[in-house]
């Protein structure tokens, strides 16, 4: 079987890595919103097995898509260096050369998301893959229980990251949310935030030991809103723009610009306005224009 040409993508590689969750302040009144309709949602979820898929070409498609998408893993007590570099091999070339040629996309350089790995087998990992673009993603912060002190937690993340992982898996701490203690799970996952730096991190919720369907969500929700500490601040915004600015040979100072927060906890917006002039010359003369702001500005 072979897919057609047309429309075929140059290449199949993981997603874009995704833009940094900026985070915002704990807002327990957004928890106690919280509803699950635990009968709907198992009649929904009994259904999805039984729906029909895509067929023939497309069907190969979206499975070649699913591989780009997957964390190559590995967390087995007799890991070695050995067994990572086999599993780094198979990251590269995940499907075989052959069934590749058949489906006549041999040159689309499909690889798998990334490999994830214990912390101790990051810098292995990160040498086999070296050049192939594909990310290393480490467990840490005591994977899988969680039960370690906070300080031997954040050092395993810290050395995750020396060792050269792009992403890393923490997982929270279950009796936070057993418990109802939101603001200690929110210092948490804000304090592996910040312990990540420019790594992305990944929130193990460990969904079959949180009682119910609400603790999921209200776990899931306030890991979101732990995303990063601290936020933006409206200086860097401000820099954002005047960089953005200077690109166009606009030239701003940080007066001209206003920054302003609205919305809600839940879906929280920034406006940017901008006053300046631009002069323009033409045949004959010369003339400024000015740009003021305007209410129609579009948040984000």
């Amino acid at each position: 079987m072979r897919t057609t040409s047309v429309d075929k993508p140059k290449t199949i590689h993981s997603p874009e890595t995704p833009r940094r969750n900026g985070g915002i302040p704990l807002e327990l009144g957004w928890l106690k919103q919280v509803q699950v309709n635990k009968s709907a949602t198992e009649r929904r979820t009994t259904t999805l097995t039984a729906r029909r898929t895509v067929k023939k070409q497309w069907q190969a498609a979206w499975l070649l898509k699913a591989l780009s998408c997957i964390d190559l893993t590995t967390l087995a007590g007799d890991d070695t260096p050995g067994k990572i570099r086999r599993l780094c091999a198979k990251a590269r070339h995940p499907v075989r050369a052959d069934l590749l040629e058949a489906m006549g996309v041999a040159d689309l350089g499909i690889t798998v998301g990334a490999v994830c790995v214990y912390p101790t087998m990051v810098p292995h990992a990160v040498q086999a893959l070296e050049g192939s673009g594909i990310p290393v993603a480490s467990v840490a912060a005591a994977f899988p229980a969680g039960l370690s002190p906070m300080k031997s937690r954040l050092e395993e993340i810290h050395y995750a990251v020396r060792e050269g992982a792009a992403e890393i898996d923490i997982v929270i701490t279950r009796q936070h949310v057993l418990s109802g203690n939101w603001q200690a799970l929110y210092d948490e996952v804000a304090a592996f935030r910040n312990a990540c730096g420019e790594a992305h991190l990944k929130t193990i919720l460990a969904t079959g030991e949180l009682a119910t369907l609400r603790n999921i969500q209200k776990a899931s929700l306030v890991a979101m809103m732990a995303g990063a500490n601290p936020r933006e601040t409206d200086d860097d915004v401000r820099s954002s723009v005047l960089t953005k600015a200077k690109s166009h040979d606009i030239n701003l100072t940080p007066e001209q610009v206003t920054v302003t927060r609205i919305g809600t906890p839940g879906a929280p917006a920034v406006y940017v306005a901008a006053d300046y002039s631009v002069p323009v010359s033409l045949p004959g003369y010369d003339l400024t224009l000015h740009f003021a702001p305007s209410s129609g500005n579009k948040g984000f």
